[in-house]
């Protein structure tokens, strides 16, 4: 079984001191770090980016001029609709990079991603999945039925009562993806282990 680098010595694998292994894998540490870390950034950078600016637009009175119909809020909901299934996709697929980020780091590195960080990505992911696939096809059912012609009024005040409660619950689940991400970066940009990418002045000669 081949052993991690943190476990390797020169002394017993002399050919492991040669500079070109050494540079090749000062490259690898410090290149999976770099995806790690702009992964996080986007991840988190997407969400801040559609929580303060790109929602509060859509249902802003520039937004209202610029559909200039007294359809507005309707058409409005549908905007929000297409983004918001974009914005869920992104998160999804930031954290698939992050899981693949975690792999890469065990393969190549030796090291076992620590139960907490690998926890929180797997909970962020849960939560992506849970937004992108249940409650955003929810959200825009209900939209459909609020504002449908033919629906009855009883059959509307429920849409209406249900889309209310639903739309809170993915507030909710936007700010607890918000903290947790914020969490995530802060762990990535400082890892509590300043030796958690091994440099060449790991190994002895």
């Amino acid at each position: 079984m081949a052993l991690p680098p943190s476990t390797l010595d020169t002394r017993h694998f002399p050919h492991l001191a040669s500079p070109a292994i050494l540079l090749t894998f000062r490259f690898v540490t410090g290149f999976l770090r770099f995806v790690g870390i702009l992964n996080a950034a986007v991840w988190l950078g997407g969400g801040i980016f559609f929580t303060v600016a790109l929602a509060p637009a859509i249902f802003s009175r520039d937004m209202q001029e610029a559909l200039n119909s007294e359809h507005y809020a309707y058409f409005s909901g549908k905007i929000a609709q297409v983004l918001i299934a974009r914005y869920f996709r992104l998160q999804l697929i930031c954290a698939l990079v992050a899981l693949i980020h975690f792999m890469a780091e065990w393969l190549y590195l030796g090291k076992t991603a620590q139960k907490l960080w690998l926890g929180l990505v797997i909970g962020l992911f849960s939560l992506g999945i849970i937004g992108g696939f249940w409650l955003q096809p929810r959200l825009k059912e209900l939209h459909k039925i609020r504002y449908e012609v033919k629906t009855p009024p009883e059959i509307r005040e429920a849409a209406n009562q249900s889309f209310r409660t639903l739309h809170g619950a993915s507030q909710v689940i936007n700010l607890l993806m918000l903290c947790g991400l914020g969490v995530y970066f802060w762990h990535l940009a400082n890892p509590p282990d300043p030796t958690r990418f091994l440099s060449a002045a790991t190994f002895r000669s």
